[in-house]
């Protein structure tokens, strides 16, 4: 006897278990199908960008972990580096002159421009003004002489035994007769007067370096509590 066949229309949704054998196979993996849906949409796909992000944070965070362990590699060098380019630093500022003695270097700046022959019409030491590791120490000076004369100066101070470094500051050098006469030139043998201040430095020695730190220390320290 053949077997009728039954299409979707003649189904009763309200007796399923009357349905053909394929008719529930179709409706149970259909429901299957929806279920799996269901549970992607709810539960999966949030999932799926929370993994996308920590997958970046991942990237990111290895890159900057090789560029902090390249830092790491490169640290030691540099400290050595470091380490050399302030014990050479020392090394200049052990050729600078030192406290006790800066008072002769100035007498024989002065006496370097006596023996050229230019005439030492101010030459007046101020106060020193310590900074981090040195000292300025500034001298106004007035001087008449010739342009050789000058030359030679520059040449003697250069020569003294100890290294000094000068710096002018509002230096002005003019004919000596500038103010009379205007209209003067400098010529050769014309009297010169070079007028301003020049600073010459020295090295702080240890205690006084010592003392500048303290005294770094205790303003921060002040300034910290206020």
């Amino acid at each position: 006897m053949n077997q009728r066949k039954i299409s979707l229309r003649d189904l009763d949704f309200n007796n399923t278990g009357a349905w053909p054998r394929e008719y529930k196979f179709g409706a149970a993996a259909l429901l299957g199908l929806v279920l799996l849906g269901l549970l992607w949409w709810f539960f999966t796909r949030d999932k799926g960008d929370e993994l996308e992000a920590l997958e970046r944070q991942e990237a990111t965070l290895r890159e900057e972990f090789v560029n902090e362990q390249g830092k790491a590699a490169n640290l030691e060098p540099l400290k050595q580096q470091l380490a050399q380019m302030e014990q050479q630093l020392q090394q200049m500022l052990r050729q600078l002159p030192s406290k006790t003695e800066m008072p002769d270097l100035i007498v024989d700046i002065s006496q370097t421009a006596l023996a050229t022959g230019i005439q030492n019409e101010l030459f007046q030491p101020g106060p020193e003004s310590p900074k981090e590791f040195y000292a300025e120490k500034p001298i106004a000076l007035r001087m008449v002489g010739s342009y050789h004369q000058f030359g030679a100066f520059v040449s003697g101070v250069a020569s003294l035994p100890r290294v000094v470094i000068m710096t002018m500051h509002d230096i002005a050098l003019r004919p000596r007769n500038a103010a009379t006469d205007p209209s003067a030139g400098i010529k050769d043998g014309t009297p010169l007067e070079l007028a301003g201040t020049v600073k010459t430095y020295r090295y702080l020695d240890e205690e006084e370096t010592a003392a500048q730190e303290s005294a770094a220390a205790a303003a921060a320290a002040a300034g910290g509590g206020q």
